[in-house]
């Protein structure tokens, strides 16, 4: 989609909160519906990325609009059965899942993962259950639907920067520890990619793979600072 507009700004929307306007036209989602934003900071943020866009618009390059636009568009439409499967991910959370082997991965695992469930045994009320190897482990029932329970409190805006830091991480737990500000998104990169950090330290990166990390940290990074805004 070519640039159709030459500015973008913020404004107050009729009926409270703040929008963004291209050339005094507020934008609307994908689905065409009005995008009102309750943070100012966050609204300008968009703005910005809107009024960084060259002649061809780069959708990808808007990672704060496209939450915005998941919160409008599918959260709020779907929100049960996103709930649903986000909370899922504790079912099978990757910091439950240790290597057995080599013995310095294991000690690393511990040093970096065990940290942030015990952070969600205090947080939630919600131990999980360690397991040393692939084979999966049910986990507590009251632990599961105490992370579900924290998942449903959070608003639709909210909930579309932890389902995709979910996703990103593989791991609600180190996505709750994101979106609530215990870690920053570094951390959260660096936790979830820890196994795979490790082998590349030890036998080398190939060019899609250091493509698609890049990906994971940029999309991390923006759901904290989506949630940062929006809490400002």
């Amino acid at each position: 989609m070519k640039r159709f507009y030459k500015t973008a700004s913020v404004d107050e929307a009729a009926g409270g909160g703040f929008e963004v306007r291209l050339d005094n036209r507020p934008i609307r989602s994908p689905a065409k519906a009005p995008l009102v934003f309750a943070s100012w900071p966050l609204a300008q943020a968009v703005a910005a990325e809107w009024d960084a866009q060259p002649e061809d618009i780069a959708p990808d390059s808007m990672p704060l609009m496209q939450l915005a636009s998941t919160a409008v568009d599918l959260i709020g439409k779907g929100r049960a059965a996103i709930v649903d499967g986000v909370a899922a991910y504790a079912e099978t959370d990757l910091l439950c899942y240790r290597a057995e082997h080599p013995r310095n991965l294991v000690e690393l695992q511990a040093q970096r993962w065990q940290p942030l469930l015990d952070w969600a045994t205090l947080r939630y009320d919600a131990p999980l259950h360690v397991n040393a190897g692939l084979m999966p482990k049910p986990q507590p029932p009251e632990a599961l639907r105490a992370l579900r329970n924290a998942v449903e409190a959070y608003d639709d805006w909210t909930l579309s920067a932890l389902q995709t830091a979910t996703g990103s991480c593989g791991s609600l737990i180190v996505a709750l520890a994101l979106v609530e500000g215990h870690i920053d998104a570094e951390e959260a990169f660096a936790v979830s990619q820890l196994d795979e950090t490790f082998q590349i330290e030890a036998w080398g990166e190939d060019p899609e793979t250091t493509k698609r990390r890049a990906a994971l940290r940029v999309d991390i990074a923006a759901c904290r600072r989506f949630v940062d805004l929006l809490r400002a």
